[in-house]
């Protein structure tokens, strides 16, 4: 079997492992016999149990900032774009819940360098967020009222969001994916409707 073949087999039986059982409690003999291949063979093609963990959460990470980007069609409109962004980052979520346990349950709580992995990972979803809420404020307005700090506030609050989401749409099977998109997208795009119409909220 080629190497490649081997490798996604003990990294797709250590997701489900670690999603489950978490990254301490886990253990490579159960690895390797899910992957159904032999603990020794598992050290070989992956070093250490820290060094497998950590190629996960990449793989995973990887795989989900990929489809966000590739689920946006660049040529439709901001809200649009942002409505299609949510709606791949849940559909993903939903049809990788071990993927996603992985990233935001346990890669999260296990310490150093596993949450800087899943902080990379989110700083590229924030910073394609960024993008898009900017492109609406430009296309909302010639000059732009929110400026760059306010935009960059604006994308880590709604990453956030989807994050927080997700890991509760996951828990409960009667959400669909679209529910979920849809939910984010009514609590957000009004709110940013409303900023780009100048129209912003004051203490009084």
């Amino acid at each position: 079997m080629p190497r490649e073949v081997r490798e996604r087999q003990m990294l797709d039986a250590a997701v489900t492992t670690f999603a489950r059982h978490g990254y301490r409690a886990a253990s490579m003999d159960g690895i390797a016999e899910l992957a159904g291949v032999s603990k020794p063979l598992v050290y070989l093609y992956l070093n250490s149990k820290e060094d497998l963990f950590t190629a996960c959460i990449r793989r995973e990470a990887a795989a989900l900032v990929r489809a966000v980007r590739q689920g946006v069609d660049p040529a439709t409109g901001p809200d649009r774009q942002l409505w299609e962004g949510l709606g791949a980052f849940f559909t993903h979520t939903a049809e990788h819940p071990d993927g996603w346990a992985v990233l935001h349950n346990q890669a999260r709580t296990s310490g150093e360098p596993f949450a800087r992995e899943v902080a990379t990972m989110r700083a590229d979803l924030v910073a394609f967020v960024t993008q898009l809420i900017a492109a609406a404020a430009r296309e909302a307005h010639d000059d732009p009222e929110l400026d760059d700090r306010e935009v960059a506030g604006l994308a880590h609050a709604l990453v956030g969001a989807a994050e927080s989401l997700a890991g509760w749409a996951n828990t409960d099977g009667s959400v669909t994916a679209k529910e979920a998109a849809a939910t984010l997208m009514n609590f957000a795009w009004a709110g940013l409707g409303n900023l780009m119409e100048g129209a912003r909220w004051t203490a009084g």
